[in-house]
């Protein structure tokens, strides 16, 4: 099984930056390349496989309507536009998903999950990180550093092993991207690594000495363990 490889043809600088700092927030992505125009990436698809295509449709030298219908076999296809009226044929031509600019993180997730829930595919996640915004950088954190994840109003409080880190997310953000197997949300403003707890009761769980309430609306979920 693999991660989901996924290329990104956009002309725009800026709309590029920010569809490749979604990608890297997404552990079971993995980008190959940028491309300015379709033709560009039509030299690389030549060449190489993928499983995933963010293509604006307003491209130079050959728009991204054409430019799909050129693949014979096409991977999935994510548009991204600023115009609500190709959507129609967006979707006559199969594509995943279409998001309109500016795209919102939440909604990009969202469709991209769609890409992962695909049965022909049977992808599942192998990163073991993840990138998160500190301080204007992106700081890769492993999963298994994680001991636990604190909610502080705007920000999350990621604490490791070795070091603590502050982003500006919500928990119900970061649980979105962390893996349901090994991270549990055991109160409104705790997520805890399943693999770093000590010990536990009904009320509590401990954490490397580090005492965390469990919520009156999450004590069935250690009983799962």
């Amino acid at each position: 099984m693999s991660s989901i490889k996924c290329i990104i043809i956009e002309d725009e600088p800026l709309a590029a930056k920010v569809l490749k700092d979604y990608v890297s927030a997404v552990p079971f992505l993995e980008l190959q390349g940028i491309f300015k125009d379709a033709i560009l990436a039509s030299e690389f698809l030549l060449r190489n496989e993928t499983d995933l295509i963010f293509l604006d449709i307003h491209l130079p030298r050959l728009k991204g309507m054409a430019f799909l219908k050129t693949l014979t076999n096409p991977p999935s296809v994510i548009v991204t536009t600023a115009y609500h009226q190709y959507a129609v044929e967006g979707f006559n031509l199969n594509v995943t998903d279409y998001l309109l600019k500016p795209i919102e993180f939440e909604r990009f997730f969202t469709a991209v999950n769609k890409v992962k829930a695909d049965p022909r595919r049977g992808i599942e996640e192998v990163r073991d990180f993840i990138f998160v915004y500190v301080q204007k950088r992106r700081v890769k954190i492993r999963f298994s550093e994680i001991l636990y994840i604190e909610s502080q109003r705007e920000y999350i409080k990621i604490v490791t092993i070795s070091s603590e880190y502050l982003s500006k997310m919500s928990t119900n953000e970061i649980e979105e991207l962390l893996p349901g197997n090994i991270f549990k949300r055991v109160h409104r403003s705790f997520i805890v690594s399943v693999n770093q707890i000590d010990s536990y009761t009904a009320e509590v769980v401990e954490i490397k000495g580090k005492p965390i309430p469990i919520g009156r609306g999450y004590k069935d979920i250690l009983d799962k363990l």
